[in-house]
């Protein structure tokens, strides 16, 4: 789609800033793998009033990873921006899988909605904050278009949604 290259575009030319770089390029490594969702979903199995939390976390990044990398990435197999958009630069590591949807914008948005359902609100919104910041830091760095964020949010969504009910039914 031309308008996600033009916001790609858009981004490098004017919110690109060399000061800002290693900020946003950590942001986006704190997404990779999932692992601080993983590790976060891993702390709050130990007390039991967090651990519905935690289940839901777990149980909602493994649907969204199924889903992202086992079905539609594979399925839908489009390339990253920087390898076909004239003139974007990367400003990480290349990635070495398909680009739609997100698999950090699904996890994130898996996890942190997954938790936002059972934990008090000012936890949920940290981390809602958070998985924010990682779907855009993807979009700063150069490898996702915008329509792969905001698949890899809608995926996320139905994961914690899922994971979410599943922990309801489980825990009544």
């Amino acid at each position: 789609m031309e308008w996600d290259r033009e916001i790609l575009l858009f981004i490098q030319e004017h919110v690109r800033q060399l000061w800002m770089d290693e900020f946003w390029i950590s942001i986006t490594h704190l997404g990779d793998m999932g692992w601080i969702w993983i590790f976060l979903g891993i702390i709050l199995l130990i007390p039991k009033k967090t651990r519905r939390g935690g289940v839901a976390a777990l149980l909602a990044l493994a649907i969204g990873t199924l889903i992202t990398n086992m079905v539609l990435k594979n399925m839908v197999g489009r390339i990253r921006p920087y390898e076909v958009i004239d003139g974007l630069l990367l400003i990480m590591e290349r990635q070495h899988d398909f680009s739609f949807p997100s698999g950090h914008t699904s996890a994130s948005f898996a996890a942190a909605l997954g938790l936002y359902q059972f934990l008090p609100k000012k936890w949920g919104i940290l981390c809602m904050i958070l998985a924010v910041l990682i779907s855009l830091s993807r979009l700063y760095v150069g490898v996702h278009y915008p329509t792969d964020v905001i698949g890899g949010i809608l995926v996320g969504s139905f994961s914690a949604w899922a994971a979410g009910t599943l922990v309801r039914r489980w825990y009544r």
